[in-house]
């Protein structure tokens, strides 16, 4: 289903603000992704898409005000949460909301989803490196979502850290086994985290340029996050020497769009294959304006955050190594977006070399997958052990 149109206006400014720029920068990836010619119609409707939200997380977070006539409170959010669903009696916006994840899409298969996950897990280091670096610091080089997390602030300063722990936690919970059950953790958080969106845009969009960049979270972008986590990831990871196989594209694929379809992104926005996300990403890429100064703040907050969360040396190697692999992300101009030092892409020859021998030789065997995927598991809660210690990774409610 289509979000409604919310504002007026059919584009932002900021949609195809810099179209040169965006141009150039999309340019590789439309290669990858064998795109002949832009459609024009797909830039257009993403331009309108930047002014439509997720309806049904709308009325959920109308449903949360104080004031609100029938009031849904945190506590029966979170318990409805840990039951699969809410009581009979509770209020229509709050069962609306479940109803949106429930039943199961008739094209969801479970024994491909548990697949996805594995193969994800197996993408090891290399995974959180490219949704680190070019995923996430990639995606600063626009405006829009970045004036969000300014505002927020879950981005900057301290909380820089610990909000790219708590998507590297969701990640984790989504690929693990069972974790997309109903009322498993990934489908729990994952869940949450759309409620979450539906919050924060409601608080922000009372005084936000909506004329400038849209709704602050909108059908356009969160569709443009969903890629970064799928095809985005595998293009990286590839880049990095990791050797994809379609099977497992194809699995991986199948899990985020599951994921998606539960965050509320639009049906027809969620892609089976690694080349369809490919191409629409491509046209994301050309529906964005120039960057802005939040984009070099957003950046320096988590370059300096890799340095400082270890100590001495370990720290300085960390910050060296994330530039390093941002000089292959970004190239040279991406880098010098950010503010970003021009450094060589020295680290990618090893990286390159120790992906080759995981994924085509330890690989082959299931006992050398099985290893890949907890050799992943422990180096991803040792992280997270660091980051928060006995607290708890997952996202956070939004303060009343």
């Amino acid at each position: 289903m289509v979000a409604e149109t919310s504002v007026a206006q059919p584009y932002p400014r900021r949609f195809r603000s810099a179209p040169e720029r965006s141009a150039r920068i999309a340019r590789p990836l439309g290669l990858i992704a064998r795109v002949r010619e832009p459609d024009e119609s797909l830039i257009a409707e993403l331009g309108r898409r930047m002014t439509t939200r997720d309806e049904t997380g709308a009325r959920l977070a109308r449903a949360m005000r104080r004031d609100a006539p029938d009031r849904v409170t945190m506590r029966a959010f979170h318990q409805a949460l840990a039951a699969g669903g809410p009581p009979a009696d509770a209020p229509a916006p709050l069962r609306e909301f479940f109803a949106s994840v429930s039943p199961e899409p008739p094209w969801l298969d479970r024994d491909l989803l548990e697949r996805g996950g594995r193969a994800y897990r197996r993408l090891g280091r290399s995974r959180d490196d490219v949704l680190l670096g070019l995923s996430l610091i990639g995606g600063y080089r626009y405006g829009g979502p970045t004036e969000l997390l300014v505002r927020t602030g879950g981005l900057t300063g301290e909380g820089a850290m610990r909000r790219l722990g708590e998507t590297q936690a969701w990640g984790f919970a989504v690929s693990r086994p069972g974790g997309m059950e109903r009322g498993g953790e990934g489908w729990r958080t994952t869940v949450h985290v759309r409620a979450m969106h539906a919050l924060v845009a409601d608080r922000y969009e009372r005084d936000w340029d909506t004329g400038e960049h849209g709704l602050p979270i909108n059908q356009s972008d969160l569709a443009a996050t969903l890629g970064l986590f799928n095809s985005t990831a595998i293009l990286g990871c590839r880049l990095l020497g990791r050797h994809v196989s379609r099977t497992e594209s194809d699995a991986i694929m199948h899990l985020w769009r599951y994921v998606g379809w539960l965050m509320g992104v639009d049906a027809d926005w969620l892609f089976d294959t690694e080349r369809e996300q490919n191409a629409f990403n491509h046209h994301v890429l050309l529906a964005q304006g120039d960057v802005t100064p939040n984009g070099a703040r957003l950046t320096e907050a988590l370059v300096e955050g890799v340095r400082a969360e270890r100590p001495g040396w370990c720290g300085r190697w960390a910050r060296r190594r994330l530039l390093s692999l941002l000089r292959v992300f970004l190239r040279a101009e991406g880098m010098r977006d950010l503010a970003l030092p021009v450094t060589a892409p020295w680290i990618v020859p090893s990286q390159v070399l120790r992906n080759l021998v995981a994924s085509l030789v330890v690989a082959r065997s299931r006992r050398g997958r099985r290893w890949l995927e907890e050799h992943s598991d422990r180096r991803v809660r040792a992280e997270l052990a660091r980051r928060f210690g006995p607290a708890s990774p997952g996202p956070r409610d939004l303060a009343a």
